[in-house]
């Protein structure tokens, strides 16, 4: 792999080089940014490993506070996530990766990277409002009916909300995948860094793709020794999504 393909060994260009809507790349590519993301891991494995473990317990203990504490971790975690990017480029900037990159998105770009989060959570609900209208209502229907027919048609309006659910959520994850990048580093307002992170990501349908298999099996493999293994897939998830930013916008 040359130094300029790999945004861990040479620094994004800068100014002209910018491509605002994205550019269309190679399949093989989704398997490149993993390779890259391992990378940026292996430069301060220790460090990277900190900052997965501080992560992993803000969430844990965010999830014990009722309602509160679920809303601050979807408006925070742009800022975290822009923080952990901003680790990447400092690394492929040949500068060091510190544990207090992690909250380095509350130092700067903090209100643009909450309503990242804001607008997310808000789409978030609408999909989840939808799913309870489509399953609610296939329930009352099937009530309705009587047993037999109508325990039927319940479960498979649950299923049909499921997969609309799922089929809207991807489109989210799309809008979501390079906003925090954008915000983080080209001061992009938040709904048209989403904007752009969608467009984007639907240019590359067929690298996310791979990427996406690619992702969920090793999450099924990080999950086994006791969710152990995210030590090690956050930091490479996190280097592959800035290795992708770059490589589609820088």
């Amino acid at each position: 792999m040359s130094e300029q393909q790999n945004p861990f060994l040479a620094q994004p260009p800068a100014g002209g080089g910018f491509t605002p809507s994205g550019r269309a790349v190679d399949a093989g590519r989704g398997i490149e940014w993993f390779k890259q993301g391992w990378q940026s891991f292996t430069k301060n494995p220790g460090i990277w490993i900190a900052l997965a473990l501080i992560l992993m317990v803000i969430i844990v203990v965010l999830g014990f506070i009722p309602f509160l504490g679920n809303l601050a971790l979807a408006l925070l975690s742009p800022v975290f996530a822009g923080g952990l990017l901003a680790g990447c480029k400092a690394l492929s900037e040949g500068g060091e990766l510190r544990v207090d990159h992690l909250f380095a998105g509350f130092k700067e770009k903090t209100g643009n990277l909450i309503v990242v989060g804001a607008v997310s959570l808000g789409a978030f609900v609408l999909i989840a409002l939808i799913m309870l209208a489509i399953g609610g209502g296939s329930a009352m229907t099937g009530a309705m009916m009587g047993r037999g027919m109508g325990a039927g048609m319940a479960v498979g309006g649950f299923l049909v909300g499921m997969l609309v659910g799922l089929a809207l959520s991807v489109p989210l994850a799309m809008a979501v995948w390079f906003a925090p990048a954008l915000v983080m580093f080209r001061d992009v307002a938040p709904v048209e860094a989403m904007k752009r992170s969608f467009s984007a990501c639907l240019k590359n349908i067929a690298p996310f793709l791979i990427y996406g298999i690619i992702l969920f099996v090793l999450s099924l493999v990080a999950m086994i020794p006791f969710g152990l293994g995210f030590l090690v897939l956050i930091p490479v998830t996190v280097g592959s999504v800035y290795s992708s930013y770059v490589e589609i916008f820088e």
